[in-house]
């Protein structure tokens, strides 16, 4: 893994962790750092995953960020929506 993809990987995960809480509205059951770190940690992975079915050269490409950013939306949906609910304000 290179610097600059998990430099990548680190602010699409907080970026979309952050606008998946935005997304969800109203109150929920789940944490703002939680959010956060799920998304942080679903597009590190998406690094890995990119790099594994070889789309990461050196340095961060496009189709990269399309992973990371697919699979840190996913994964901070799936978090929010089966959190056992929202509150309404």
């Amino acid at each position: 893994m290179s610097v600059p993809g998990i430099v990548a990987a680190v602010v699409v995960g907080l970026v979309i962790g952050a606008l998946g809480r935005l997304v969800a509205g109203g109150r929920t059951q789940v944490p703002l750092w939680l959010t956060l770190a799920v998304g942080l940690v679903a597009a590190l992975l998406g690094t890995i995953v990119s790099r594994l079915v070889g789309i990461d050269s050196d340095g961060f490409t496009l189709r990269q960020l399309i992973v990371q950013v697919g699979l840190a939306g996913v994964a901070v949906a799936l978090v929010v929506g089966t959190a056992g609910g929202r509150t309404e304000p």
